[in-house]
């Protein structure tokens, strides 16, 4: 246990992988859900902003933060989501999108899938073994049958990650402003630090960072438009040998920005014997298609793995 879990729905994930528990909610302003669902082994799904209701989790960002599912199969994830979504008048982010039968929706998307690959800035920030790793897991399921595009990242990507940093320290110091004031020590210090930071951000700045948002979820539709998943590594590198961080987010980050669904399954080990995963990415509000997908991809890869020592 030398290294760290993620976070910041750790316990949930490491609940998941250690098999005491079938199923565990997290949750997502950044990469919250699919980052220790990459580092334990597991599968993590965040589904489309809106999905699922927010009603009773105290609020980092009311226009980033995701409830997420984290299972050990495709298929209880498609369980889970389908017992959890819908409208919920006690959060004004729920959509009112109706809810389909996912596991029906998921058994109509069985046929190998059109996989969208993104090199450019993934190979970049990845090291070596994970991009390495990542090109093995799509040449396998290249020669199990997936189309394998190549796709661009749209132009409003550079702008996504300071966006989202933005809106998330802007809307957390909009809601816990009132407790910062007379308990500020009792927040861990990276929370306080980006709270202490929110408060210091113009408005317009803000609406800039929100409307940058917008135009990168538009684009980003563009993007995964053109095929039936977009697939990346899910973490740029596995677990750190270091418990007091809890990783790199910024893979997960664009999905979160932009609201769109993903999905994280384990994709083999590396050479320290911690766990690798891909994530794909799907279009709005067609999580069926995404879990079909993905659970191809599940049965192509025939990954199912834990952290050393978990089992």
């Amino acid at each position: 246990f030398e290294h760290t879990p993620g976070g910041s729905s750790s316990g949930s994930s490491v609940a998941v992988a250690t098999k005491t528990v079938g199923a565990a909610l997290g949750s997502q302003t950044g990469g919250s859900t699919c980052r220790p669902a990459a580092y334990n082994g597991i599968v993590g799904l965040k589904a489309t902003y809106g999905r699922i209701s927010r009603y009773g989790v105290v609020p980092v960002s009311w226009s980033l933060d995701h409830v997420g599912i984290l299972v050990r199969t495709v298929e209880d994830a498609a369980l889970m989501l389908q017992v959890i979504s819908g409208e919920d008048i006690n959060d004004p982010g729920s959509s009112n999108e109706p809810v389909p039968d996912f596991i029906k929706q998921m058994a109509g998307h069985s046929q190998p899938p059109r996989i969208g690959i993104v090199s450019e800035y993934y190979s970049d920030k990845s090291t070596p073994e994970v991009w390495a790793h990542t090109q093995e897991v799509t040449k396998r399921l290249a020669a199990a049958g997936a189309e394998i595009v190549e796709l661009g990242l749209p132009g409003s990507f550079k702008s996504a990650h300071s966006a989202q940093r933005i809106v998330m320290n802007v809307e957390c110091a909009a809601f816990h402003e009132q407790f910062h004031a007379t308990q500020a020590e009792d927040y861990g210090p990276r929370v306080r630090s980006g709270m202490e930071m929110g408060m210091l951000v113009p408005a317009t700045k803000y609406l800039q960072a929100q409307r940058l948002r917008r135009q990168f979820r538009q684009d980003m539709v563009q993007m995964v438009m053109q095929v039936d998943v977009v697939l990346t590594p899910t973490t740029p590198a596995p677990a750190p040998r270091d418990r007091n961080t809890t990783g790199d987010a910024s893979f997960q980050v664009p999905w979160t920005t932009s609201g769109l669904p993903t999905v994280t399954l384990p994709s083999g080990l590396s050479e320290d014997g911690m766990p690798l995963a891909v994530q794909l990415g799907g279009l709005p509000f067609e999580e069926g298609k995404l879990l079909g997908a993905a659970k191809w991809c599940e049965t192509a890869l025939g990954v199912r793995l834990s952290p050393p020592n978990y089992s």
